[in-house]
C-alpha cells in the first residue's frame, strides 16, 4: 500500500485511462487519488492518477494536467503538515478476463455504442477510439464520457470492480441512453412531418366530411359497424368489455384525430381473432392411422402418438369428462432433415379435421415476433401466434413451430423465452399477446415443433416438450416412399402421365444407394426429378405411350456414380477401423486410421476432433500400452515410436466418446499387423480397464451399417435392448454383437487374431 494526497473531485467522476485538467497546485507530487464527491460525500472508490503538465488557465489560473491510472480504496484520510489530505491506498487494477459471457457483453455493447454515434452525427473519431480498446474493463469506462450519466450512475460505475458486472451495467444504461435518443429522432421526425401535412390533412378532412355527408356516411356508421362486429365476434366477456372500451375512445375522439386508425387497426384485430370459432375435430383413431399412413410410410412412433392421443380424446367425449387444459401434448419431432418431420405435420392436421398453420422460427431474434410489439410502437402488430390463428379461422388448429432448434437471441429479446409459456398446457390458456394485451386460450391449438438436434433447444423449453425421434429410413423404406409417393409427384411436376414412365424397384435402390447418402428422402427426390426431367424432354421429342427406365438412362441423366461402399478397400490393411457416428443429418461410416513413425511416444490427433474424442484417443493408447503383453504385441513396436491418428473426412468436426473401441482396435490392428474384418463396423466408450460403456444413438448407427453394406455390428452390452428400436427388415440381416470388454471387441473385429488373453 501507498500513501498519496486525496483531491475531491467535486461533481466530476474521473475513470482510468482519463484526461482531466484541474485549478489546483499538486507541488512535487508525482501521482495522487482522485475521488468523486457530491454535497459533502464521498465515493467509496477513486482513482489513481498521474500528474502531468502545469499550464495556465484564461484569467490567470494555474492548472495542472491529471491522467487517470487505475481504481483504488482508501483508508483514513489524515492532514499532514501543509493540511492537505493523504490517505493509504490500495489499488484495484482489472484482470480483464476472457469468457464466453464478457465476450457477447462486448460484442453488445459496441453495437449498442454504434448505433448512439450514428445517431449523434458522430465524424468518425469516437468510433475510432471506440474500436481501438480491446479491455472489456476499459471499454466498459468509456461510459464515463458520457454527458447524458448521472453522476450517481458514473459513481456507480467506478465502483463495480468486477469486470463483467461492471461491462453488464454499462450496456443496460447504454441502452437506455439509445432508447432515449431513438424517441427523440421519431418526436422530431414527427413533428417536422406533422406540421407541414397538418394543415393539407385539415382541408382534406373537410372535404371528405362534406363527400360523406352527401353519401349518408357520418363517424357514427363507423362506430356502429364495429359495435356490430364486437356483438357477432363471439368474444369472452373482458375480451369484449376491452373491444368497448376501445370503441367508446374512438367514438369521443372521431375520426380527425391522429390516433383514431390506431384503435381502428387495434380493433380490426380482435375482431379477426376467431374468439368463438373451433373445428370440428375427427376423433377416429383408425381413420387418422388410414391417413397417416397414405402420406407417409414408416414413422411408427408419431403415427401411434397421434392415435392414443385421439383415442384418449373420444373417451373422454363419450364418457362426458371435462378436457384437463394440463393434459395437452407439445409433440417435438427431432431428425435429420428430409426424413418428414415438417410434411407429417399437415397430415396430422388432415388426420384429425383442424386447420394447419406452420410458423418458421429458423433464424427468429426478436421476441415480439412471438409475443407481439406493444401497441406505443409505429407500426406495431401482433406476434406471429395471433396472426396465426387469424390465418386459421380456428381455435384449435395444428400449429407447427418448424425448426426450433434454430431460434436465436439478441439485444431485442429471447424468442425461446417467450415460447416457454406457449408450449406449458399449464399457462398457456391464459397467454396475452403484448399488441391485443388480452388473454387468449391457446390451450386448444395442438402443437407440434421440429428440430434437428435437441442440443440447442434450451433445457426449460425443451423440458415441456414430449420428443419423437425420426431416426432415418432403411433401403427398403426408401425405396416404398420413392415408389408410392415421391415417383408419383414427380410425375405430376414435370408434366407426365401415370404410366408415361416407369422403373423397377431395383433401380430405384441403385439411385438410393449411388446417389444420395442420407438418412432422409430430399436428396432422392431431387435424383428422381432429375431423372424424369430428361424423360419428359424424351417423351417432348418423340411420343410414346410409355418409357421403361433402364440402368443406362439412370446414368445418362444423374451422371457418374457419387457414393462408393469404401468399407473393404479402407480396411484391407492393418491400422484402420469401421467406427459408427452420429450427426447432425443422421447416423454415419466413420473410418478410424492409425500411423506409427519413429518419436518419443507421443500422439498426434488430426481430423477436426473435439475434445471428448481426444480423451478417447489418449485412453485407448494408454491402454494399448498398460496391456501390451496380454493383447500378444511386441513391446519394442510401442518405443521410440509416434503414433498418428486421423479421422477422415479433416474438414468436418467430430467430438464424442464412441470411437473409444474403434481406436483401440486400429491401433492393435497396426501393432499385431492383423487387419479389421471388412464386413465389421463398431461403436462403444472404452475405460482405461478397458471395459466397453454405453453410448446413444444405436438406431441411426446401424441403419448408416447397413446403408453401408457391412453386417456386423459390435456395440456395448448395456446397449442390446436399443436393438428394439432398429427395424425388423434390418435385423433379420445383420449380425450384432454385444461385447463387455476390448478384448471382446478384438476377438469378433480383427482378422485372424490370436492373443494371451484369448487363452
Amino acid at each position: 500500500m501507498t500513501t498519496l494526497r486525496l483531491i475531491p473531485t467535486d461533481n466530476i467522476v474521473v475513470f482510468p485511462g482519463m484526461d482531466i485538467t484541474l485549478p489546483i497546485s499538486v507541488g512535487e507530487e508525482n501521482r495522487v487519488l482522485l475521488v468523486p464527491r457530491q454535497d459533502g460525500q464521498f465515493a467509496s472508490v477513486g482513482v489513481v492518477a498521474e500528474v502531468g503538465s502545469t499550464l495556465r488557465l484564461p484569467g490567470g489560473v494555474r492548472a495542472v494536467g491529471l491522467k487517470g491510472l487505475v481504481r483504488a480504496t482508501a483508508g483514513t484520510a489524515q492532514a499532514d503538515s501543509e493540511g492537505n489530505l493523504r490517505v493509504e491506498v490500495e489499488e484495484r487494477p482489472d484482470d480483464n478476463p476472457i469468457s464466453p459471457e464478457i465476450e457477447e457483453l462486448d460484442r453488445n455493447y459496441r453495437a449498442v455504442v454504434a448505433e448512439i454515434l450514428e445517431l449523434r452525427g458522430d465524424d468518425g473519431r469516437i468510433a475510432s477510439f471506440v474500436r481501438a480498446i480491446e479491455a472489456p474493463g476499459t471499454l466498459a469506462d468509456t461510459s464515463g464520457y458520457s454527458p447524458d450519466l448521472t453522476f450517481e450512475q458514473k459513481v456507480e460505475l467506478l465502483e463495480t470492480f468486477d469486470v463483467e458486472k461492471r461491462l453488464t451495467r454499462a450496456l443496460q444504461l447504454q441502452r437506455d441512453r439509445l432508447t432515449e435518443l431513438e424517441l427523440r429522432k421519431r418526436i422530431r421526425e414527427d413533428v417536422d412531418t406533422g406540421t407541414q401535412k397538418q394543415q393539407k390533412e385539415y382541408v382534406l378532412r373537410r372535404q371528405m366530411d362534406a363527400i360523406r355527408k352527401e353519401l349518408g356516411e357520418d363517424d357514427d356508421a363507423v362506430v356502429d359497424e364495429y359495435r356490430e362486429k364486437i356483438a357477432e365476434a363471439g368474444m369472452p366477456d373482458e375480451v369484449r368489455e376491452h373491444a368497448e372500451r376501445e370503441l367508446s375512445r374512438l367514438e369521443r375522439m372521431g375520426d380527425q384525430s391522429p390516433e383514431s386508425q390506431q384503435i381502428r387497426t387495434y380493433l380490426d384485430w380482435l375482431i379477426a381473432v376467431p374468439w368463438s370459432e373451433r373445428s370440428e375435430e375427427t376423433l377416429d383413431p383408425e381413420h387418422a392411422r388410414e391417413v397417416l399412413d397414405a402420406d407417409h410410410a414408416g414413422l411408427e412412433d408419431v403415427k401411434e402418438r397421434i392415435t392414443d392421443y385421439l383415442a384418449v380424446r373420444k373417451l373422454r367425449e363419450e364418457r362426458g369428462i371435462e378436457p384437463d387444459r394440463r393434459a395437452g401434448v407439445i409433440l417435438t419431432l427431432v431428425g435429420p432433415p428430409g426424413t418428414g418431420k415438417t410434411s407429417i405435420g399437415e397430415s396430422i392436421a388432415r388426420a384429425t379435421g383442424r386447420e394447419f398453420i406452420r410458423i418458421a422460427l429458423g433464424g427468429v431474434r426478436d421476441e415480439a415476433e412471438i409475443r407481439g410489439h406493444r401497441r406505443t410502437y409505429i407500426g406495431a402488430m401482433p406476434g406471429r401466434l395471433v396472426r396465426a390463428l387469424r390465418d386459421a379461422g380456428t381455435l384449435n388448429p395444428v400449429i407447427l413451430l418448424d425448426e426450433v432448434d434454430k431460434l436465436g437471441n439478441d439485444w431485442r429479446g429471447d424468442p425461446s423465452a417467450a415460447l416457454l409459456e406457449v408450449l406449458d398446457p399449464a399457462q398457456n390458456h391464459t397467454f396475452r399477446d403484448h399488441y391485443l394485451d388480452v388473454e387468449l386460450d391457446l390451450s386448444d391449438v395442438l402443437f407440434i415443433a421440429t428440430a434437428n438436434v435437441v442440443d440447442s433447444i434450451p433445457a426449460p423449453l425443451l423440458d415441456r416438450m414430449e420428443i419423437i425421434r425420426f431416426d432415418g429410413y432403411t433401403i427398403d423404406e426408401k425405396t416404398a416412399i420413392a415408389r408410392d409417393y415421391l415417383w408419383p409427384r414427380q410425375l405430376k411436376r414435370n408434366a407426365l402421365r401415370e404410366g408415361e414412365a416407369t422403373v423397377s424397384d431395383d433401380l430405384l435402390k441403385l439411385v438410393i444407394d449411388e446417389y444420395t447418402r442420407e438418412s432422409g428422402v430430399r436428396q432422392l427426390e431431387r435424383e428422381i426429378g432429375k431423372l424424369l426431367r430428361k424423360t419428359a424432354t424424351r417423351v417432348a421429342k418423340a411420343p410414346a405411350d410409355s418409357i421403361a427406365i433402364d440402368e443406362a438412362a439412370i446414368r445418362n441423366a444423374l451422371g457418374r456414380q457419387k457414393f462408393f461402399s469404401e468399407v473393404a478397400s479402407r480396411v484391407s490393411v492393418p491400422g484402420v477401423a469401421t467406427g459408427l457416428a452420429v450427426t447432425g443429418t443422421g447416423g454415419d461410416v466413420l473410418f478410424v486410421e492409425v500411423a506409427a513413425v519413429p518419436g518419443k511416444g507421443g500422439l498426434v490427433l488430426t481430423g477436426q476432433l473435439g475434445d471428448v474424442m481426444k480423451e478417447s484417443a489418449q485412453i485407448a493408447l494408454s491402454y494399448v500400452r498398460s496391456h501390451a503383453a496380454t493383447l500378444g504385441i511386441d513391446k519394442s513396436l510401442l518405443r521410440d515410436r509416434e503414433f498418428h491418428i486421423h479421422v477422415p473426412a479433416g474438414a468436418i468436426p467430430k467430438d464424442g466418446p464412441s470411437a473409444g473401441v474403434t481406436i483401440v482396435t486400429s491401433l492393435v490392428s497396426l501393432l499385431t499387423g492383423k487387419p479389421v474384418k471388412n464386413t465389421v463396423g463398431m461403436t462403444g466408450e472404452v475405460t482405461l480397464q478397458g471395459r466397453v460403456l454405453p453410448i446413444g444413438g444405436l438406431k441411426q448407427k446401424v441403419l448408416a451399417a447397413h446403408a453401408a453394406g457391412l453386417t456386423d455390428v459390435i456395440l456395448p452390452e448395456r446397449n442390446a435392448p436399443d436393438l428394439d428400436d432398429v427395424p425388423e427388415e434390418v435385423r433379420k440381416v445383420m449380425h450384432f454383437h454385444p461385447v463387455a470388454s476390448v478384448d471382446e471387441v478384438l476377438r469378433i473385429a480383427l482378422e485372424r487374431y490370436t492373443a494371451a488373453i484369448a487363452a
